[in-house]
């Protein structure tokens, strides 16, 4: 009823197929989708509430035709090469990856926190931000608004998920030939993680926390540790926002955690901070 075609980009990834879960799940309002991953997964017919889809080639002349709004999660080199494609062919892009985040023509949205941002989209593409980020987001928007945010000292905990469904293959594989050696973990746990490969994450991570992840940036920090500094000064509109971020890599399939200590303007009391919490 409501004329409106959505392509998911990255259909099949670990990403993609929760994007085509939450579309049903949700009941998006949308007559059509179109359903787009790697030239290996074309042909693929993929179940959409009461059918099946098949999955189209990204590289396909004519994709993104009739396409109204196009969801991307398919890795930035994709998201930079496809994405314009789209636009021109129609569609408006929301992006998940970092491609476009940071580009000052395309806005960072949260939607609970800035959503006006999204009435400055110059090149027809949306982003989100990193995932420890945007959760970050409420609470902080909600304070800041009360007491004026100043600084924040972030620490989170991120999910082997977080590196996609291949970083939630490597831990799996890793366990078991770790399972059957505890004496080994708990003497020499350096000596056990070798008893396994790792190429994703930068340590084996079963049965450990990795320090690390993402390629090195600016001052010794990691890329993953610039995105919280980065885009939270853009989503917040606080470009001289100081940020102390730590981004850890433990062995749990989905879901992260983040823990900030931030600092206000205005003294903040515990009781007007749940109010505010609340009232957001």
């Amino acid at each position: 009823t409501m004329g409106r075609t959505v392509a998911v980009v990255g259909a099949t990834g670990a990403v993609g197929q929760d994007l085509r879960r939450l579309l049903v799940q949700r009941g998006f309002p949308c007559d059509d989708v179109v359903f787009v991953a790697s030239e290996r997964s074309a042909g693929r017919r993929l179940p959409f509430g009461q059918r099946e889809i098949t999955v189209r080639a990204l590289g396909e002349p004519g994709v993104f035709e009739g396409v109204d709004l196009a969801l991307f999660s398919a890795g930035g080199g994709r998201s930079r090469e496809y994405a314009p494609q789209a636009v021109a062919a129609g569609a408006v892009v929301v992006d998940n990856s970092s491609a476009w985040r940071m580009d000052p023509d395309v806005p960072l949205v949260v939607t609970e926190v800035n959503p006006d941002a999204v009435a400055d989209m110059r090149k027809g593409i949306v982003a989100n931000p990193n995932c420890t980020t945007m959760a970050a987001m409420l609470p902080l928007k909600a304070l800041h608004d009360r007491f004026g945010l100043v600084s924040m000292v972030a620490t989170s905990f991120q999910a082997a998920g977080g590196a996609g469904q291949q970083g939630m293959d490597e831990l799996l594989a890793q366990v078991p030939t770790l399972l059957a050696e505890p004496e080994l973990l708990r003497r020499d746990g350096a000596a056990a993680a070798k008893l396994v490969e790792h190429h994703v994450h930068a340590a084996t991570l079963a049965f450990n926390v990795v320090p690390w992840l993402g390629s090195h940036a600016e001052g010794g920090y990691s890329d993953e540790e610039m995105k919280l500094r980065n885009e939270s000064r853009k989503i917040l509109g606080l470009p001289e926002l100081a940020v102390a971020p730590t981004c850890v890599r433990v062995p749990v399939m989905t879901g992260h955690a983040i823990q900030v200590r931030a600092t206000f303007a205005q003294d903040a009391d515990v009781d007007g901070a749940v109010e505010a919490l609340t009232a957001f």
